[in-house]
């Protein structure tokens, strides 16, 4: 069974004006609502892609409620602690006339002792965990040790982690050894100190991170594509140009899509591939709507894939 993780899913409300006008009043054109988390998008990405998967986290209160039966709408198999606090709502909002998007991030509920604690004994007693994925922002009350004593917990169950963190909590979670990372640049960059701008930076500190014990790094990095660097391999795949009307969950389609290129047996390079036609396949949704499988499908074959710069067909 392949499980995701998300310790502070939230509902995304997202909304649509015409034209923001400062000191003024805007009046919302239209209006929706989407379960959001990081790992709540790779649950709906991999549902949607034909894979069986159940969300793990915490939700609380009406919204979470909300959160809850819209992804049993789409699916997915929940399995939740319930907590005293409320789920967050993110505001999502994006400016028809200039096509910007703004996003408003909500910090999160609480998470009291007794409640993280509920979670922890949950995945103690997961059975026969295969992938999980762990991912997204910590909730107040929530030290970033949590993915660390997770993923030791899962590693002893031979679960294969897949790890998309940021901050404090990446940088403890690397010491457990996690199977594949899926830092972007800028997450990449505060990981080593550096402020990575050029490829062979990238690929280097890539490289040195990889030294640490972890299996794949997939470094996203915007219209330049993901770059895989495991051992003794190295990809670089890049999306075709689409018009991009939104960028919310591209990187939790991209972990989607890898695994979804694991699960059904595909080597590295060809889950690199799947991983950016997921990715992009979401760029073309509004809101936080996602990848939908025939996008992913028709974007498969215009993806570009390079070993050390050569490019390869594996198709």
């Amino acid at each position: 069974m392949i499980y995701t993780v998300t310790l502070n899913p939230a509902l995304d409300r997202t909304l649509w004006i015409e034209k923001i006008k400062p000191d003024d009043s805007n009046r919302i054109e239209k209006e929706e609502r989407f379960a959001g988390g990081k790992g709540i998008d790779v649950s709906r990405v991999l549902t949607e892609l034909g894979i069986t998967n159940k969300a793990l986290g915490f939700v609380g209160g009406f919204d979470g409620e909300e959160l809850e039966g819209r992804l049993i709408n789409e699916g997915i198999s929940c399995d939740f602690i319930r907590i005293s606090g409320e789920t967050r709502t993110n505001i999502v909002v994006n400016d028809m006339k200039t096509g910007n998007q703004t996003i408003f991030s909500a910090r999160g509920p609480e998470i009291r002792p007794y409640e993280l604690m509920q979670i922890i004994h949950k995945i103690e007693k997961l059975e026969t965990p295969e992938i999980v994925i762990i991912s997204g922002s910590l909730p107040p009350g929530i030290h970033p040790e949590i993915y660390r004593k997770i993923i030791e917990i899962l590693k002893d169950k031979g679960a294969k982690i897949v790890l998309d963190a940021d901050g404090d909590a990446l940088k403890s979670s690397i010491q457990s050894r996690p199977d594949i990372i899926k830092p972007n640049v800028h997450e990449l960059s505060r990981l080593s100190g550096i402020n990575l701008v050029h490829m062979d930076e990238i690929i280097n500190t890539a490289r040195s991170t990889c030294e640490k014990g972890i299996g794949i790094i997939l470094v996203s990095m915007g219209a330049r594509g993901i770059l895989l660097i495991s051992g003794k391999e190295q990809y670089l795949a890049s999306p075709p140009k689409v018009k991009v009307v939104n960028t919310i969950g591209a990187g939790d389609s991209a972990v989607a899509g890898f695994v979804y290129g694991i699960m059904t047996g595909k080597s590295m390079a060809e889950a690199l591939v799947y991983a950016v036609a997921a990715g992009t396949g979401t760029t073309l949704r509004p809101g936080s709507a996602l990848c939908r499988k025939e996008d992913f499908l028709k974007l498969v074959p215009k993806v570009k894939l390079y070993r050390n710069d050569e490019i390869i067909n594996i198709r």
